[in-house]
């Protein structure tokens, strides 16, 4: 057990870097898209958060049917389903909406409020319910919780099935991880960027940054790493370090 955890802590550590890299991109990504308005970044949502759970399926129902061998379709769907959905959900939506409560993007300027009240944008976004929500009391805005595979289940839970269907005709299909840590950061990105109504102050953005290497960095390797290889009997885990099967190099950068 101390074995596997120093492990996993390895595994860590050698991700962190290009977590860095990936966490740089969606502060690049938050500056370009900050004036686009929320049905703009709510669309970018819905393209790299299906995506992220594309490939989180892909690499999950994978390493599971190469470790476990002989595995039922149900079962691989199960966990390839939960693993891909769970983390995606957990990096892309509630880390990212913590972040967004700590850090008070959801809480617009003077200004702005005067320009929502004159032409009405907090109520035209072309999809309903998705505004921050503004208290009656003070006119402050508070943060709200997008979850895709319920709001926009139409596109997110069809990914994951794709996703678990590629992994099982091509279990061995090549895999990069530096894909993954990508499309998950924008997708937190843009999460974000559905609430976030005050000004990009450099403050601001260091935490941002903060948020979107915590939101990626931890449920991206978990999701590549240990969740799949939890149902499997006698598994090693595929780490640096370690000895390593063949097939599991093919899953990662």
């Amino acid at each position: 057990m101390q074995t596997r955890i120093a492990a996993i802590g390895t595994e860590l550590r050698h991700h962190a870097p290009f977590t860095l890299f990936g966490a740089a991109t969606g502060i690049v990504c938050m500056l370009l898209f900050h004036n686009a308005g929320e049905a703009v970044n709510h669309r970018l949502f819905q393209v790299f958060h299906p995506a992220h759970v594309v490939l989180s399926a892909i690499v999950t129902a994978s390493l599971f049917k190469i470790y476990e061998k002989k595995v039922s379709l149900v079962k691989l769907v199960v966990i390839g389903y939960f693993g891909a959905v769970g983390v995606a959900t957990l990096s892309d939506c509630i880390l990212p909406f913590f972040g967004e409560s700590i850090l008070g993007v959801a809480v617009p300027s003077h200004a702005d409020l005067h320009d929502h009240e004159e032409t009405g944008e907090a109520h035209d976004h072309g999809t309903a319910g998705h505004e921050a929500h503004s208290d009656e009391a003070g006119g402050a805005v508070r943060p709200r919780l997008h979850l895709g595979f319920i709001e926009d289940w139409y596109v997110v839970n069809p990914a994951a099935f794709v996703g678990i269907l590629v992994a099982y005709f091509w279990p061995r299909t090549k895999f990069p991880h530096a894909a993954h840590v990508l499309v998950s950061t924008w997708a937190s990105s843009f999460h974000m960027l559905m609430n976030t109504h005050a000004e990009l102050t450099a403050t601001m953005l260091v935490g941002v940054f903060v948020v979107l290497f915590i939101s990626v960095w931890l449920p991206c390797c978990f999701s590549d790493i240990v969740f799949p290889l939890l149902f499997v009997k006698s598994a090693p885990l595929h780490l640096h370090g370690v000895a390593e099967p063949e097939a599991a190099h093919e899953h990662r950068s």
